[in-house]
């Protein structure tokens, strides 16, 4: 196996999240209903494992070179304490080319970041009838992924006729204040109750409470379960990757 250079500790995971249930708890939240979605991105094998451990079964990737090795290095791994079994429901979070779909669709359990119609056609040759959620740039931030607000509902129906099935809206807050953070997770949800979807994947590390708050039914977390990132080029985009 790979070792993992961040040194994850598994006890400290555990004890991170009890602190995330009792944060959702704080929030209004049914800490057995929010899904809480590992955010593995920057972190060796072991983290999956320690998610895995303490119950934590939905992993999620940002980048198919970092994905797919992790799910090499796993495969065949021995059953741990609190596991059903080996088996991750991985999730795709990040910016998907294209051209990664053939690669990922063997390993992805649920595509979290569609936003545009090219997608949608790959992600439904390669993985038909996948669960997908429709990406939305609520803020309409230049250079991040997501689909303008007014295009949600046709790329909800071009999916669904594509036979996607279509489970909800993700998307990623911009930074700002409190206040600023609120608007868009509130618009997410009113977005994604327009299209009569039950999920709502927002919040992270840094503003996951803020989001329970305003619907969340998935979180998604890396440094609240892990600790802060050792690789630089990442530890700068936790809070809102």
């Amino acid at each position: 196996m790979t070792p993992d250079p961040t040194g994850i500790d598994g006890t400290e995971v555990g004890r991170r999240l009890d602190q995330v249930r009792d944060r959702i708890a704080e929030a209004g939240g049914d800490p057995e209903r929010v899904r809480i979605v590992a955010v593995t991105k920057g972190f060796g094998p072991d983290a999956v494992r320690s998610a895995m451990a303490v119950g934590v079964v939905d992993i999620a990737e940002s980048y198919a070179q970092e994905l797919l090795p992790k799910v090499r290095d796993l495969q065949g791994a021995p059953r741990g304490a609190g596991e059903a079994g080996w088996s991750p429901t991985w999730h795709f979070i990040g910016r998907l080319q294209s051209n990664k779909v053939r690669l990922l669709a063997p390993v992805i359990s649920v595509w979290q970041s569609i936003d545009r119609a090219k997608l949608v056609a790959e992600v439904a040759r390669w993985a038909p009838g996948a669960q997908v959620l429709i990406e939305v740039n609520v803020a309409g931030e230049a250079g991040k992924g997501g689909c303008p607000p007014g295009d949600v509902g046709a790329l909800v129906s071009r999916a669904r006729d594509y036979g996607l099935d279509v489970t909800g809206l993700m998307t990623v807050a911009p930074r700002g204040a409190d206040q600023v953070v609120r608007s868009a997770f509130r618009l997410l949800t009113s977005l994604a109750d327009a299209q009569g979807l039950g999920e709502r994947s927002m919040g992270m590390s840094g503003d996951y409470g803020i989001a329970v708050q305003e619907g969340a039914t998935t979180i998604r977390l890396g440094a609240a379960l892990f600790g802060p990132r050792t690789d630089p080029r990442k530890a700068h985009q936790e809070m809102r990757n």
